[in-house]
């Protein structure tokens, strides 16, 4: 019987693929389309054209979710979401462990918030195809400079900054939502262990990535949706949730004013030069990831 679930279960894993890679390739075809007539260097045309440009992304995303529910068949608990709007701008964070988490951040904020957006490495915008697709669907390009190359070109010093908060100007009049894994990668225990751990079942956090975006678009954000992503079977790799082997999964969102933040003392315009400024914030992300690594343990508690 086991061997019968399991070819059962890969069989519904393959047809899950095909159904992403059809339902990719069919929506990659007019968002690129759309793309180069994006190009058109007319201000009121590239702001119309971006509305049918997410509205493919978000279709996107719901035939995968419409994927999901009928292959992987996941149930997800999801606490928090109650207050999200469409009209808001978000700063969303969470805890690492799968690519799957990609797949249930979408399905979780889907017509909740506006489409998640990455901030992207500025190399990136010549990925044929992807890289022109990203810049239509306003993934924010930043550039950022290491200490050795401003060591050397001191003129340069707060320019990365300066180009990315000017790619984030388009955000002001359309609501957006930025998301950013502090962590900087995936949880592995090898990973875990590396790092000296300092919580239970997450990676230290890294603020510099956070800061960055609060440095380039803090005025514009609205709100700080710290996002807990739990799995009660075990972290799961692709294969396992296309296959339906992932039965549950556990969400929590915290909402946070970014003006709090803004206005507390965690968080200062002077971050990149005040030494004393990254050590406060650093702590404030820590108590932070402290609160998730508490909320996991209960949910491990309840199961």
């Amino acid at each position: 019987m086991n061997v019968v679930a399991r070819l059962f279960g890969n069989v519904m894993g393959v047809l899950s693929v095909i159904l992403y890679f059809i339902n990719t390739v069919f929506w990659v075809i007019p968002i690129v389309l759309l793309s180069f007539l994006k190009l058109i260097p007319i201000k009121i045309w590239r702001t119309a054209l971006s509305y049918p440009l997410d509205g493919c992304a978000t279709s996107w995303i719901t035939v995968n979710n419409i994927n999901q529910n009928i292959f992987s068949r996941t149930k997800i608990e999801v606490t928090g979401t109650e207050s999200l709007t469409l009209q808001d701008w978000y700063l969303v964070i969470a805890n690492h462990q799968s690519w799957v988490d990609i797949l249930i951040l979408q399905r979780v904020f889907n017509h909740k918030i506006p489409f998640l957006k990455f901030f992207l490495k500025q190399e990136l915008i010549w990925v044929p195809f992807l890289g022109i697709a990203w810049w239509a669907l306003e993934f924010p390009f930043m550039r950022r400079y290491t200490k050795s190359f401003l060591a050397k070109n001191p003129h340069l010093k707060g320019k990365d900054l300066e180009t990315t908060q000017k790619a984030c100007e388009k955000f002001q009049t359309k609501p957006v939502s930025i998301m950013n894994f502090v962590e900087g990668t995936r949880f592995t225990p090898e990973k875990y262990q590396r790092q000296s751990p300092s919580f239970q079942h997450l990676l230290k956090p890294k603020a510099g990535g956070m800061a960055f975006v609060l440095s380039a678009m803090g005025t514009q954000l609205h709100k700080l949706l710290d996002v807990t992503i739990y799995y009660p079977q075990g972290i799961p790799t692709f294969w396992d949730f296309v296959c339906g082997k992932v039965k549950s999964i556990k969400v929590h969102v915290s909402v946070t004013p970014i003006s709090e933040l803004l206005q507390s003392d965690a968080f200062a315009k002077d971050y990149f030069d005040n030494p004393a400024q990254r050590v406060i914030f650093q702590r404030w992300l820590n108590s932070v990831w402290t609160e998730k690594d508490r909320r996991i343990e209960q949910m491990s508690a309840e199961q």
